[in-house]
């Protein structure tokens, strides 16, 4: 039967999320999860959404309560919303919807191993380009003739951050779509939300990190009415379920615990910043919950597998052309306490 399956999806190596062990006692830093709950309210929303004949009935397809009140958020026309399974879905959707088999998708490079799978996955090519010195994109962009182009800012595994002077001169230049994907954005310090008024930019965003919500799959993007409305032809009829939708809507509600988190998150980052580097890591400038660091005696992957032997798990990540490295997720204090003891013991 496995030869009746295209070819393309018998030659592609698939992308392979970061692990997720079963057993208690680890102590993982290795998928960007916020280490601590969210907010009470969205216990509160599920509560609610588990009594009565909810569960019996499908869900909003469109997610109104949650596009109102993501619109208010981000003072944007709620028509111009797309709700998604995730960002991962949102990017599937907008992949299926612009690019032909055989056509481009681009992204820079090292970025979101993702954006190839899903080029794979449409019988498309993909075209890495990688960053300037200082993590910016480059312009005159060489894939101009793309049909879709995916920018990560910040950027994962990196962490850096794109200049929104650079992205505004880059979108003026891209006349084809250009996503970009905002899953990290909230622990920045800007998002690209003025580029909207360019008709063919669209900006993803996600639950998962900064609002602790990964459990429950839920992501959104936004852009003009008009594409927005040609996207949601694409997606599934009911693609996020009646749990999710409460659950995303007041976690957006409460944004005062948001920043709260926030802030707690981001004092944690420099102080592992600044350890890693008296430890004698190179780091790069993180604007996300994560850090990426090489040291310059210990090979990265040997480090990685000596922390998984503490129970401690990171993401060992390489790139072609720019070599191998460690992503460290922003764990709570005690959690990058119990790092930090373990890494003086190796380096």
């Amino acid at each position: 039967m496995t030869s009746l399956i295209r070819s393309a999806i018998r030659a592609m190596k698939g992308y392979t999320p970061g692990e997720q062990p079963r057993e208690d006692g680890i102590i993982k830093l290795n998928t960007n999860e916020n280490p601590y709950p969210p907010s009470p309210r969205v216990f509160e929303a599920i509560q609610t959404a588990l009594t009565g004949d909810r569960l019996r009935k499908y869900p909003d397809p469109v997610g109104t309560l949650f596009r109102q009140t993501a619109a208010r958020l981000h003072d944007h026309d709620p028509e111009g919303i797309l709700i998604g399974n995730g960002s991962d879905d949102i990017l599937t959707i907008v992949t299926r919807a612009f690019v032909p088999e055989g056509g481009l998708i681009a992204s820079p490079t090292p970025s979101y191993l993702l954006y190839r799978t899903l080029a794979e996955l449409q019988g498309a090519r993909f075209q890495n380009v990688p960053f300037t010195a200082d993590w910016q994109l480059p312009l005159p962009w060489p894939a101009s003739d793309a049909q879709l182009t995916f920018v990560a800012n910040p950027n994962s595994p990196t962490g850096t951050l794109v200049s929104l002077a650079n992205l505004e001169a880059f979108a003026r230049a891209c006349p084809n779509p250009l996503v970009i994907d905002e899953a990290y954005v909230d622990f920045a310090d800007h998002d690209a939300r003025p580029l909207l008024r360019h008709p063919q930019v669209i900006l993803t965003r996600t639950l998962s990190k900064s609002y602790a919500l990964a459990g429950i799959r839920f992501g959104y993007a936004l852009g003009s009415p008009a594409v927005i409305r040609e996207l949601s032809k694409v997606k599934d009829s009911y693609n996020c379920d009646v749990l999710s939708l409460a659950a995303a809507t007041a976690a957006l509600q409460d944004q005062d615990y948001l920043r709260a988190t926030l802030a707690t998150i981001r004092a944690t980052r420099t102080r592992l910043d600044g350890e890693l580097q008296r430890l004698g890591f190179a780091t790069l400038p993180s604007s996300a919950n994560f850090l990426w660091c090489t040291h310059p005696s210990r090979a990265a992957r040997t480090l990685y597998e000596e922390l998984k032997r503490r129970n401690i798990l990171v993401r060992y990540m390489v790139y072609e052309g720019f070599g191998e490295g460690l992503r460290i997720s922003v764990g709570s204090d005690a959690e990058i306490d119990r790092l930090l003891h373990e890494v003086r013991s190796l380096v």
